[in-house]
Order: C-alpha cells, then structure tokens, then sequence
C-alpha cells in the first residue's frame, strides 16, 4: 500500500492539506500521514521527515504565499527547499503553492485554492498508479486550479 505524505500550513486561508486529503481518500487506498506547520518555509523540513522517518512514498507540500514581495521571497526559498529535499531524498515532493494575489477576490482565491490542492492530489495519483497517464498529458498546457490552457499551435 502506497504512503503519502500531505504537509499543509496554518498561515494558508483555505484548508488546502484537507481538500488534498478528501481527493486522495476519492481515488487512491493510501495511508495517508498529515502534517501542520505555521509556513511554506517550514514545509521542506516537514516533507524531508514525513518520507525519511514516516516512510512516504510521495509527499503533497500546500502552502499559500501572501502577496507583498517579501511573500514571494519566501516562496522562491521554500520552493528552492522543497527542490532540495526532492534530491536529498530521491523522492517527488509536489509543491502546491496558491500566491494570495491570484485571486481577484476571495471567492476565487478559496475555489483556487480547493481545485489547485484536488487537482495536485490528483497527479500524485497518477505519479504513483497511473504514470502512463502523465505521459499521455505531456505537452497539453494542464494548469492546476484554472482552466488549462491546451498545447501551443504552430
């Protein structure tokens, strides 16, 4: 049975790890270990851990970067971490970040939120069940929370 781990962060407006979670539980038999942590810079930490001391096989990192410069700072180090635990530990860590810019107004901010956090839950489904699947996406312009935006034409 496969683990994956899902981190997620109280400083996130939308309860991105539990729409994840609810996804996965849809599509997948899974132990599924969750994590907490206060931001998307303590999600490297976190994800390095839940696979070498919890065991995933895959981990889901969400976060939601606020919107001053500084946020994006943050996010660009946390991504870079995130990155570097990936390679630390030969494993995929996802990185499901939502920027509290993207939206124009709450209400899009929290449906980015949910479908971005779903649709990750998604590919780290078919990652691990179904890589064939993301072979076959390859080169199609997916974009997870907004409409996809198709191949580029020549």
């Amino acid at each position: 049975m496969p683990v994956i781990g899902v981190v997620d962060t109280t400083f996130a407006r939308f309860n991105m790890g539990g729409a994840a979670i609810d996804e996965l539980k849809q599509h997948i038999s899974a132990k599924i270990i969750r994590r907490t942590v206060p931001g998307v810079k303590d999600l490297p930490v976190a994800s390095k851990k839940l696979i070498e001391e919890e065991g995933c096989d895959i981990v889901i990192a969400l976060g939601m970067p606020g919107g001053k410069e500084k946020d994006k700072i943050c996010a660009h180090e946390a991504s870079t971490g995130l990155i570097r635990a990936q390679l630390m530990t030969n494993t995929h860590i996802i990185e499901v970040f939502v920027h509290e810019d993207e939206g124009k107004d709450e209400k899009e901010l929290a449906f980015l939120m949910e479908q971005r956090s779903r649709e990750h839950a998604l590919n780290v489904v078919k990652m691990l069940l179904r890589p064939e699947k993301m072979i076959k996406e390859a080169g199609t312009g997916q974009r997870q929370g907004f409409e996809d935006v198709g191949p580029a034409r020549m």
